[in-house]
């Protein structure tokens, strides 16, 4: 990717990639989240609250200045880490920074109430999907007792228990303990972009060394789960399994046992077998999720009622398939094509790359994950494949059935 990695004198590292001739530059900043004993929902609350206003400017001042210059800021939550990140004009570059930077040291976290109540009414909202209300059951539950399974009906619990005071102590303990990535992706003259992220975030507290060791979920037994909903006219099953993550020997497989399975569209097994030819499914699709201490394989089914056996069934039977019988070389070079035709996709913007870059380097995966997993992608064997398929898709799963 021809990319620079320098470090800020507080430690943050810092990723710069020069693309000519791009007139919109990305910028992300990336705080590790260290703490998993918070209160479901802090951090939730947290991230919307940094459009609400700093200490300089009113929530009105910081959205009409973003909108004059056409700045896309956002702060968004993930598992691991929270991310601050900008689109902008090269020209408004400078401005950008110091806005963010403004927000990031200086929000003061008011109409803390307001969004507290819109919060509750956007999850209440999201969760009459059968399909997010499906997902939400799964990850609560595969995840039980562990801070990545505050799933949004878990948070609705707690939203109401919790105070402006506690999400003013969760940021700061994010900013004063936490692993901090910087990455710049755009046209703009290294020695200036180095020193301009200097100047507005050089004096935030330093970047811890090494992300700490936390614990792991676990599932130590096979877990079934049902969701009855009255109104419905579909069943929706999600079963999976915890896998390997990304920093694994075994990634490379996983994520083409993914696209072999579930994810490459019409021509996965899933989708030829138990739509095309079984006429099972409305939708039926695998994904490979990842998370930096953990991550799982999901199958996913939307169909009528009377069809959920045969679709258990359906599951089990390609599970079998791909354990027992090699793929052929033709099916794993079409897949490692799939999957690296998806990645071209999905990095081409300087957002985008912007994007991977703080990600691999928050979860500490490295800055160089991207370039490295193609290489050992481009490498998987069929033996491979079907060793793999072999130690991850075992009894221990979990199966979430939400239906009439």
């Amino acid at each position: 990717m021809n990319t620079t990695i320098s470090k800020l004198n507080n430690n943050i590292e810092f990723a710069y990639k020069r693309n000519k001739n791009t007139p919109r530059t990305a910028f992300y900043l990336n705080f590790s989240l260290n703490n998993p004993l918070l209160v479901p929902g802090v951090y939730s609350l947290m991230v919307r609250l940094f459009m609400q206003g700093t200490k300089k400017r009113s929530a009105q001042v910081l959205s009409e200045e973003l909108d004059k210059y056409a700045i896309e800021f956002t702060a968004e939550l993930k598992l691991d880490y929270v991310k601050f990140k900008f689109v902008c004009l090269n020209e408004d570059f400078e401005r950008a920074m110091e806005i963010v930077s403004d927000i990031v040291k200086n929000t003061t976290f008011e109409e803390f109430e307001k969004e507290r109540k819109k919060l509750e009414g956007e999850i209440i909202a999201e969760l009459d999907s059968p399909r997010v209300k499906v997902i939400d059951s799964y990850y609560k539950n595969l995840y039980e007792g562990h801070n990545y399974g505050y799933t949004n009906t878990v948070i609705l619990e707690n939203l109401k228990n919790l105070t402006k005071e506690d999400v003013i102590n969760a940021y700061k303990a994010i900013v004063d303990n936490s692993k901090k990535v910087a990455v710049f992706v755009g046209d703009l003259d290294f020695e200036m972009v180095n020193s301009l992220t200097e100047r507005y975030f050089g004096d935030i507290t330093p970047s811890i060394e090494v992300l700490p060791e936390l614990k792991k979920p676990e599932l130590t037994k096979a877990k079934e789960v049902e969701v009855i909903q009255e109104d419905l006219n579909q069943a929706h099953i999600l079963k999976g399994w915890i896998v390997a993550t990304a920093d694994s020997k075994d990634y490379a497989a996983i994520s083409l046992l993914n696209i072999i399975l579930g994810a490459s569209g019409l021509s996965s097994r899933l989708f030829l077998e138990l739509r095309d030819k079984k006429g099972l499914a409305y939708v039926v699709r695998s994904a490979y999720d990842v998370a930096r201490l953990s991550a799982n394989f999901s199958i996913y089914i939307a169909t009528e009622p009377k069809n959920i056996e045969t679709s258990l069934k359906g599951f089990d039977e390609e599970i079998q398939k791909i354990k027992t019988v090699l793929v052929s070389e033709e099916e794993l070079e079409n897949a490692k094509n799939n999957l690296f035709g998806k990645w071209a996709f999905l990095g081409e913007t300087n957002s985008q790359q912007a994007n991977w870059l703080a990600h691999y380097g928050i979860m500490g995966f490295g800055f160089d994950f991207h370039e490295n997993a193609v290489e050992k992608i481009k490498q998987v064997t069929v033996q491979e494949i079907i060793d793999c398929a072999n130690k991850y898709f075992n009894d221990i799963s979990l199966l979430s059935v939400l239906k009439p």
